[in-house]
């Protein structure tokens, strides 16, 4: 395998020679299912069932760590996989009465939790210089933004289907919030903030039109609620963060306002609607069902009772006679699932990432990196409206970078002080835009 050239006083990982192509095309090829972007996508049959079968077959690329001292983030996330694979299996045979081996085929949503293993796996196989995986993931948030808007404008209106079978989400719906497609954002998203982060610093107009591109495919093609709730959380900190004192009073004054303007029109105008036509009834009812089962025992708020498996021949619907999707109930149906336990488990999940990028950012300063935080910042954001269970795969790949830069890089024997990396490895950033 081909090694970056090094620049003086850096570790190869942070070369400023240009992308090797034969790298930049094994990231492109493989990125896209290690962000489960197809992983909920069952119109693309083909990619949809790689997408969930991924997480064992990459599993063996794991024998790549072996002679590696461990990593950053290691034990947290052997541990924590392991209680939310047993503990909730266990408490489903007694509450549900569901065979063991039955329900831990309930917790394979949280397989793409060993792509922090896996995928650090594939890192140090390729050994990408950071400007090649930020490369990597600009170049996918721009491909997906563009098959959007050309599937957008062409895609004929009886493509899109109003109806569709529970548990199934058509690429091309049609609801209350019009026509719209369902597509993974993740790179997209981190496009958005990676260009944010340089239209504030650098003020370039450029980097500002890739951020109106990307939230206006988002808030008018995608047309998920929760997305653009996280994405304005998002911008909102970063900006009150990195402005001084007076921007930040007329941030506070003017803010209240451009966002009650905002979700006052339009789909969005329903966010917070109590209106039927919205779903509220469904989950204001499988709320008090949950609670009701959970009742006032400890043992079941603080270690959860469970699921039952798709692979059952009943399910929670036929259990409580009623619509019951643990999604739609966000951190409760976490809680009702694994327990108190188990979510303050799944929280520092996302906490782990962004206290340590806070350690990686005293030694490396870069956009890139700072965008993949964001996007930790922003799941936390949406985990009210959309539960971080369905997509660990996205915040273990995040870790996987901060662990393999850490450790490439060369960082973890380096003094704290690491000033002339920041200001070297600033200037070399420009140059590696997509």
């Amino acid at each position: 395998m081909e090694t970056a050239t090094t620049t003086t006083g850096l570790a190869p990982v942070f070369s400023s020679e240009p992308a090797r192509w034969r790298v930049t095309w094994w990231l492109l090829a493989l990125l896209p299912l290690f962000g489960q972007t197809f992983h909920y996508l069952s119109t693309l049959v083909p990619l949809w069932a790689l997408s969930k079968a991924l997480p064992v077959i990459s599993l063996p690329g794991v024998l790549r760590l072996g002679g590696e001292p461990r990593f950053p983030m290691t034990r947290q996330i052997l541990i924590s996989f392991a209680w939310l694979l047993l503990v909730p299996s266990f408490a489903a045979v007694f509450y549900f009465h569901e065979g063991f081996f039955t329900s831990i085929t309930a917790q394979v949503k949280l397989l793409p939790v060993l792509y922090f293993f896996s995928f650090l796996a594939l890192l140090l196989t390729l050994k990408p210089t950071l400007g090649e995986l930020e490369r990597g993931f600009l170049v996918l948030g721009v491909v997906i933004l563009a098959v959007l808007i050309v599937l957008w404008a062409v895609v004929p209106s009886d493509w899109y289907q109003e109806s569709y079978v529970i548990g199934q989400s058509p690429f091309f719906s049609a609801d209350n919030r019009g026509h719209r497609i369902r597509m993974s954002m993740y790179f997209p998203l981190i496009l958005l903030f990676f260009c944010y982060r340089r239209a504030f610093f650098e003020k370039h107009a450029g980097y500002l039109f890739g951020v109106v591109v990307a939230f206006a495919v988002t808030l008018l093609i995608v047309k998920t609620r929760a997305m653009v709730i996280g994405i304005m959380g998002v911008l909102l900190i970063n900006t009150f963060a990195w402005s001084r004192m007076r921007t930040r009073v007329l941030l506070l004054l003017a803010a209240p306002v451009a966002l009650a303007a905002l979700f006052s029109a339009g789909y969005l105008a329903t966010t917070f609607s109590t209106d039927a036509s919205t779903g509220f009834d469904t989950r204001r009812i499988t709320i008090l069902l949950a609670t009701k089962f959970l009742g006032s025992e400890p043992m079941r708020w603080l270690f959860g009772v469970g699921t039952i498996s798709s692979t059952s021949k009943d399910n929670l619907i036929d259990y409580f006679h009623h619509f019951f999707f643990l999604a739609d109930i966000t951190w409760l149906g976490i809680v009702f699932e694994y327990g108190l336990i188990g979510a303050l488990i799944i929280l520092f999940f996302q906490l782990r990432g962004i206290v340590f990028y806070r350690r990686l950012r005293k030694k490396v300063d870069d956009d890139f990196l700072g965008a993949l935080f964001d996007y930790l910042v922003y799941i936390l954001l949406i985990s009210f409206f959309y539960p971080p269970t369905l997509t660990p795969g996205e915040t273990a790949v995040i870790l996987a970078i901060f662990a393999y830069i850490w450790r490439v890089g060369e960082l973890d024997s380096e003094p704290d002080d690491h000033a002339d990396l920041q200001v070297h490895h600033a200037s070399l950033q420009a140059h590696q835009a997509p």
